[in-house]
């Protein structure tokens, strides 16, 4: 379904995003953060079941969703919930201290926990999501992960999606890997396309007696920074175009690669947690909770809420609307799964 704004972008966020009461399946999510991919399908009437091993993020989860956060640390061995959904954004760490590819054998990495909730519980349909340097650098280590996931009987399709296509003002792209029984569709992109000056409004032109502005120092070195890197657009944020992608670096560290405004008066001050939070589509209602660094990281780690309720959406047509095809069937199709990029 595409969707179009009329009126003012942040009265349709506030209320486009609240959760509703079930009416979906019950979704299993997975290294849950404060809650940006719960908040989407919850927005869409599924029920959420968060697990995440960061206090602040579970204190978030749980002031702003209708589902239950537990703050654990999880293994492969961890016993879950029902579900007939699984989703989550496992950390990818497979390569060790010393550089060994480990894949599945490395600790750091959340993909094993995944992979064992999706054994555990055999649901209907599963989804991840992770950073696209998935698909290069350890590209290796994607088809590893698919390959498990396909042996338990499951079609595994996956797209690199760009949330500013689904009314998030922000270029942010993300590997989205489904795994389905049949007749799965990914949303369709949205026609608009929302900038950072519509999301912040006069935010973007304000000095809140908080603002915490770049010195003379650090003018300096954002331009010997954007000097040597040969930048051919300015970092500071255009209010015509969706925002650059949101990081914990970029929004809480004193770099040159800092998200920052530029006031009319010349001088530049860096985002605050709730403007980083409209550009990440969260409504202005939504408390993150915790120290502002730690709010800070959990805005830049957040799948963005919008973009998450696009994908609940199609979710929800799944699992009315499909005709799974039987795990025999599954099995004589081999490299099934599928990648498209879209801009």
């Amino acid at each position: 379904m595409t969707r179009q704004i009329d009126d003012d972008y942040m009265s349709f966020i506030n209320e486009s995003l609240r959760p509703k009461e079930k009416r979906q399946a019950t979704v299993l999510d997975l290294f849950a953060g404060c809650g940006g991919l719960a908040l989407g399908f919850e927005s869409v009437g599924f029920e959420t079941i968060g697990y995440e091993m960061d206090a602040d993020c579970c204190e978030t989860y749980n002031t702003n969703l209708i589902g239950k956060c537990n703050n654990v640390y999880l293994t492969s061995e961890y016993k879950f919930e029902s579900a007939e959904v699984v989703i989550g954004g496992p950390p990818c760490q497979p390569f060790s201290v010393g550089g060994h590819q480990r894949g599945l054998n490395d600790s750091r990495d959340g993909f094993p926990v995944f992979i064992s909730a999706v054994d555990q519980l055999k649901p209907k349909i599963w989804m991840f999501e992770n950073v696209r340097g998935l698909l290069y650098r350890n590209r290796w280590y994607l088809d590893e992960i698919v390959s498990k996931l396909e042996s338990m009987c499951y079609m595994v399709d996956f797209h690199l999606l760009n949330a500013s296509k689904y009314l998030v003002p922000q270029n942010r792209e993300r590997v989205i890997v489904v795994g389905h029984k049949g007749g799965f569709e990914f949303p369709k992109q949205s026609r608009q396309i929302i900038t950072a000056g519509r999301a912040l409004g006069s935010m973007a032109l304000e000095a809140p007696a908080d603002s915490k502005f770049l010195t003379p120092n650090q003018d300096a070195y954002v331009a010997k920074y954007e000097a040597a890197s040969k930048c051919i657009n300015p970092r500071d944020l255009n209010l015509e175009k969706p925002a650059r992608t949101l990081t914990c670096r970029n929004l809480a560290g004193a770099t040159g690669d800092m998200q920052r405004v530029k006031l009319n008066d010349g001088r530049r001050r860096r985002l605050t947690v709730r403007e980083a939070a409209r550009l990440q589509s969260f409504p202005d209602w939504f408390e993150f909770r915790g120290g502002e660094q730690s709010q800070y990281k959990q805005v830049g780690n957040a799948v963005a809420p919008m973009f998450a309720q696009a994908l609940a959406e199609s979710f929800a047509t799944y699992l009315k609307e499909s005709k799974p095809v039987t795990d025999a069937e599954i099995r004589k199709r081999s490299s099934h799964w599928q990648f498209t990029f879209e801009y």
